[in-house]
């Protein structure tokens, strides 16, 4: 198949969060499946134009309509780590892709709803004719709406599209000018419950509804995400919508790229193994502690890694570190938040146990010490309020770190709980828990702690479990070629 993906961010050369992780990690398995993928993204002035080889122009003189006129574009062509990949870049006085950051500007909608028509416009004018175009959250959500609204009665009538929702808090709500400056029109057409009417704000359209009203096929990134969009309050509003479209909606679990994440290979960690000889991760947890200036006692290490703030669960972090310390566990957190308050909250939370051997808190990101973290902690807490799919969780798994996850998501896809799960036991592999308060976390950090004291053997046999996971791009990747098989024009 022909495959083009549409996004805003795509690893290591554009990336927020999880999105870029996807888009290139899916894209790279579709790759070595032999299908044929080219990836699309705005040519940022901040991207990381180290990690893409060989960038040239590819088309010098796209013309993209734009309100009554045009904005001339120029469209760049180079390698992201071997995935192909073309850079638009607008010469607009609006500067849409020239700003320090990538995201967070009151004209967002209007950034990326250019950025979608210009992906369209040099599809359509270089000729290219995907079987299916792939477009990832509220951002591009507009493009399925241009593609069979506008785009297919001028010779784009045979690509279909498959849009993947990976955050449903962030919807792209806007007023009638997009639908101006994109050439879509007809307000009285557009505005209407069963189209880009936003079903809260009569008088705003919703990027987000947009995709999954003109979409192929919808997915969100694992199966219980996509139950808990539809049922509970985790669709943000868009359950609705979501039930109407049900028989196209599904929730597919986002891959972890095995190549990067890989304790016998991974050359941030000074100790190597695997599932079958995991005597290289008493090595790392002595390199770990030796790092961070902890002591090296009999007692298991538990870790948080990931940013700090309300959907991960801050408040549950904070127990769970002094939890840990009251019952001989030793704690390691890496993280930082975007809100000053939570950062200058664990800063001080930092210089209060600054003296306790067992304990250490890396208020920041480290990629190194990352690495080090999940192969050298014997078990791992993500104690999340809601969490789409989760990739922490998975990472410990592969690196034999065993997983205390709150029961939501992705989270419930991936972890299996030791004593409760009704799975065999060569698939549990980790602890879960539901609620969302302190003895909920008590009950399953307890069970963990008293398991690495009282029965080591069976420990290390439910780590071994998790090693033996595979949460890499295979299956996702299936997943996703059935899908594109279902909805391609043939």
């Amino acid at each position: 198949m022909y495959v083009i993906q549409v996004a805003t961010e795509c690893a290591p050369a554009a990336k927020v969060g999880g999105l870029a992780d996807v888009v290139y990690g899916l894209s790279r398995e579709l790759e070595v499946r032999g299908h044929s993928v080219e990836i699309i993204l705005p040519k940022y002035a901040n991207m990381r134009y180290d990690q893409i080889q060989d960038l040239q122009v590819s088309y010098g003189d796209l013309w993209v309509p734009w309100y009554g006129g045009a904005i001339h574009c120029t469209v760049y062509f180079g390698f992201m780590h071997g995935l192909k990949c073309f850079f638009i870049e607008p010469h607009s006085a609006d500067h849409f892709f020239e700003r320090g950051t990538y995201y967070g500007y009151l004209d967002d909608h209007m950034r990326f709803a250019f950025f979608s028509k210009a992906a369209l416009e040099f599809m359509l004018k270089t000729g290219k004719r995907p079987e299916v175009i792939h477009c990832h959250d509220w951002q591009t959500g507009l493009l399925p709406t241009m593609l069979f609204e506008i785009y297919k009665y001028h010779g784009m009538e045979h690509p279909r599209v498959c849009y993947t929702i990976h955050n449903f808090k962030h919807q792209g709500i806007a007023g009638e000018n997009i639908l101006r400056a994109t050439g879509l029109g007809r307000p009285w057409h557009y505005f209407h419950p069963d189209r880009l009417q936003d079903d809260h704000n009569p008088t705003a359209i919703n990027f987000m509804k947009a995709g999954i009203v003109y979409a192929n096929f919808v997915t969100t990134v694992s199966p219980q995400h996509a139950w808990e969009a539809r049922h509970t309050d985790q669709g943000y509003g868009l359950g609705h919508v979501l039930y109407r479209h049900q028989n196209k909606f599904s929730g597919v679990l986002n891959g972890l790229d095995y190549n990067f994440w890989n304790p016998q290979t991974d050359p941030l960690i000074p100790h190597h193994y695997d599932h079958q000889d995991r005597s290289g991760k008493e090595g790392d947890k002595r390199a770990l502690r030796d790092r961070l200036w902890l002591r090296d006692d009999h007692k298991p290490l538990i870790a948080y890694v990931g940013r700090l703030d309300w959907q991960k669960g801050v408040h549950l972090i904070r127990h769970g570190l002094f939890y840990a310390l009251w019952n001989n566990a030793q704690f390691v957190l890496l993280g930082s938040s975007p809100e000053s308050g939570i950062n200058d909250y664990f800063w001080h939370l930092k210089n209060y146990l600054n003296e306790s051997p067992d304990c250490h808190l890396e208020i920041g990101f480290n990629e190194e010490l990352a690495h080090l973290i999940y192969a050298g902690a014997d078990m791992l807490i993500v104690p999340s309020i809601y969490e789409p799919c989760g990739l922490a969780q998975m990472i410990a798994l592969r690196y034999g770190t065993v997983p205390i996850v709150r029961g939501v998501g992705g989270l419930l896809d991936t972890v299996f709980d030791r004593d409760y799960s009704d799975k065999p036991f060569p698939e549990r592999n980790g602890y879960v828990f539901y609620q969302d308060d302190y003895p909920a976390l008590e009950s399953a950090m307890g069970r963990a702690i008293a398991l690495w004291h009282e029965e080591p053997d069976s420990f290390h046999e439910l780590a071994a479990n998790g090693m033996a996971c595979d949460y890499s791009w295979n299956k996702p990747g299936e997943y996703y070629l059935g899908i594109y098989d279902f909805i391609r024009d043939r």
